[in-house]
């Protein structure tokens, strides 16, 4: 009787666990995203040489894991929904020059939804997708982004 009785309450545990949440997705800074550096790269399908990464450890580690970001959005292509999520204002932002590609992260977002302002700052949820070999994407992807409320 006892073991009936242990093996019920060992399964009850074993289902809640199961259903139990996925942690907290990691609140991600944009100083832990400098964790890399860059070499320049010879990209013959475009004949240019390019910064190609390589992430170090604290970047690493979170490679496809859920993570928060708050940053400055970069709208790209409206009619594609196609944004990139900044460190800094446009004024400041990588494409003017006035920082690192590691400073800015394509949201490639859950759902498309509404349409985002240039410089809006807000804070995104996402899986972390590190990119080192698709020079047609960023080093950083915020893959299934949502608004964070």
């Amino acid at each position: 009787m006892k073991s009936v009785r242990f093996i019920a309450i060992a399964l009850l545990l074993a289902s809640l666990f199961a259903f139990a949440p996925s942690s907290a997705p990691v609140k991600l800074t944009w100083e832990t995203l400098r964790d890399v550096t860059f070499k320049k790269k010879w990209y013959a399908e475009e004949s240019i040489y390019m910064l190609h990464p390589t992430f170090g450890p604290s970047v690493q580690k979170l490679k496809n894991q859920p993570v928060t970001i708050t940053g400055y959005i970069l709208p790209v292509d409206l009619d594609a929904n196609l944004y990139v999520l900044s460190a800094f204002p446009f004024s400041a932002c990588f494409f003017c020059g006035g920082a690192g590609p590691e400073t800015v992260m394509t949201l490639n977002f859950k759902k498309n939804g509404r349409k985002f302002k240039t410089d809006e700052r807000l804070t995104f949820q996402g899986t972390l997708k590190l990119n080192a070999d698709d020079i047609y994407q960023m080093n950083y992807i915020l893959d299934g982004a949502e608004i964070v409320d």
